[in-house]
């Protein structure tokens, strides 16, 4: 189920991206990010639409993902 980011506290969001962040083993290029900047890309994202957080029941988690990858069970 898609999770709404407005819905969400802004210093829990943040939190949210941060774990997301640190958790993935992304490769950004020549030039390595701060953990600040990859937060604040992801959250850009999340604002735009282009990610969404998803809540899942089967493991009661949240997790970040590209819309187009979104499939509801």
């Amino acid at each position: 189920m898609i999770i709404p980011w407005q819905q969400i506290d802004p210093t829990t969001l943040y939190n949210l991206i941060e774990s997301f962040v640190l958790r993935e083993g992304t490769d950004y290029g020549l030039q390595e990010k701060s953990l600040q900047q990859k937060v604040a890309d992801v959250l850009r994202q999340v604002q735009s639409g282009e990610a969404v957080l998803v809540w899942s029941e089967l493991h009661e988690s949240i997790n970040i993902m590209p819309r187009g990858q979104y499939r509801p069970y």
